[in-house]
């Protein structure tokens, strides 16, 4: 594990010198993050970290967000949307074959990636405003790294026991009780992680029927290979690297320092309040002899509930996610011990120094960077919201014939062929009518229709032949614009595009 970095906006908040006997007293964990002086190294030696389970509010909070977001990555595959004869009926379906993604009522077409755009500038206009406000609660709460790790870790606890237990087992010789457990925990992490993988291909076509070819191993070769990849990937990461990859696989950590500022909210340790530690039975003795006693009993709770094997005390840290369990894991202890709660949470540093200072509470939520980023995420919000509730379902492309350029008829007219592309991205069919607009009497014929009737398909392209005539007396000496124009009837709706007419 890398060397503690807290970010800029954090500097007074320096690691403590670890106190003699610590490591002793705490074991392996408590000597996880020491780094040898003589050699200088950034890194210590990988050691295997065993949380322990607990419960409170921030406990609460990540149970509740992993049955959420697990329910909706799970199941949204199956929701069922109508949309007509002819059309998929799963509500979330990206349609690789006919270049379509839909989401219940909205289709989007391989033109419309600009949706997909704004869609990605808006999730990061979200995680800095979050990142803003609370530090990494992304990253404590919705990663899908941390939601799958936690799972991953409630099955261990389920199968073999909570933290003592895990340690012990551990440490202990291999034996056939040893065996059937760490087999049952790894072959229920397999079956986990190979339904991530089977869910993630459901996105991709009609989720039932899939599930039926998939089992009478009639599927596509691709869908094993995505299931098979997804699997080991999702057990890797969630059941054996867990922590490393927030660590050094994740960008975000070292990203997230330029984001903060001194009030920013992020878990924090009232040193003011809790220091110096003193066990529970010497408080109550140095307090009545005058001398001072912090709350904090030195307990290492919040040590053996941190998913990371950090160290909150030590101020903040980049391999901190910000979950909240050194919160709960104090709290209980602080509860216990009948003293007050929130010796370890939610603070700003601003407030910190504060209140170390004897000046009043310090809080500002809304400040420079927080407004810009809602006004950014609002705007974005607005235009991507303006855009779907406007955008036309048709649309018009025309390119104009290479070889040749024009033809030199007869009669002394000026021909010119184009191909135009009419997309009809509604249920149905449609009967669109073609005008030309820009070269004045000018005659217009599609190749095998007319321009008053070119039928296009439900949700499909129809490319026409389309040959434009100039008069001979009326006919250009240079190339003029033209506006190729399409209504439909039926509803009104229109589409142009632009080109040119060329003449000798």
């Amino acid at each position: 594990m890398p060397l503690a970095e807290p970010t800029d906006s954090v500097a007074a908040a320096a690691p403590r010198p670890t106190p003699p006997g610590r490591a002793k007293k705490f074991g392996a964990a408590a000597t996880r993050k020491a780094i040898p002086a003589e050699t200088g190294s950034l890194y210590a030696a990988r050691r295997k970290i065993q949380p322990q389970a607990v419960r409170g509010t921030f406990r609460t909070i990540k149970w509740i967000l992993l049955a959420v977001t697990l329910s909706v990555y799970y199941l949204v595959p199956f929701l069922r949307w109508q949309r007509g004869p002819g059309e998929p009926s799963q509500a979330v379906l990206l349609d690789l074959d006919r270049g379509r993604f839909y989401f219940f009522s909205i289709e989007l077409w391989p033109q419309d990636v600009t949706y997909v755009m704004g869609l990605l500038i808006l999730a990061a206009f979200i995680l800095f405003l979050m990142n803003a406000v609370a530090g990494r609660v992304w990253c404590g709460y919705l990663c899908p790294q941390t939601v799958w790790t936690d799972l991953f870790l409630a099955v261990e606890r389920l199968v073999e026991g909570d933290r003592r237990e895990r340690l012990k087992l551990d440490a202990a010789p291999w034996s056939i009780e040893k065996l059937a457990l760490r087999t049952m925990k790894h072959a229920i992490w397999l079956l986990i992680a190979w339904w991530t993988g089977g869910a993630w291909v459901l996105y991709f076509a009609d989720a039932p029927t899939l599930v039926t070819r998939l089992a009478t191993f009639q599927a596509p070769a691709v869908a094993y290979v995505a299931i098979l990849t997804l699997t080991a990937t999702t057990y890797l990461l969630a059941g054996h690297m867990r922590e490393q990859v927030c660590t050094y696989m994740c960008p975000w950590p070292r990203i997230q320092g330029s984001l903060t500022d001194e009030h920013s909210l992020n878990i924090l340790y009232r040193d003011d309040r809790g220091e110096p530690r003193v066990s529970a039975k010497r408080t109550a003795l140095l307090r009545a002899a005058g001398q001072p006693a912090g709350d904090c009993v030195d307990c290492f709770a919040c040590v053996t509930a941190c998913p990371a094997g950090i160290d909150i005390r030590d101020g903040l840290q980049m391999d901190c996610i910000q979950c909240g369990l050194c919160v709960d894991a104090c709290d209980t202890v602080m509860g216990k011990l009948g003293r007050p709660k929130s010796l370890i949470g939610y603070d700003t540093e601003a407030n910190r120094r504060s209140r170390a200072a004897g000046g009043p509470p310090v809080s500002r939520i809304l400040r420079a960077r927080t407004v810009l980023y809602g006004i950014l995420v609002a705007t974005v919000g607005g235009i991507m919201l303006y855009g779907l509730a406007t955008r036309s379902f048709v649309s018009l492309s025309v390119l104009h014939d290479r070889q040749p350029l024009f033809v030199t008829l007869s009669d002394g007219s000026v021909r010119n062929g184009y191909t135009v592309r009419l997309i009809n991205k509604r249920p149905g069919e449609r009967r669109f009518a073609l005008a030309v607009e820009g070269l004045p009497e000018s005659r217009v014929e599609v190749v095998g229709g007319t321009p008053e009737d070119m039928p296009v398909p439900s949700d499909s392209t129809q490319e026409f032949r389309v040959l434009v005539f100039a008069p001979a007396d009326t006919r250009p000496d240079r190339s003029v614009p033209l506006t190729f124009r399409i209504t439909d009837p039926a509803t009104g709706e229109t589409a142009h595009a632009q080109d040119t007419f060329k003449a000798p």
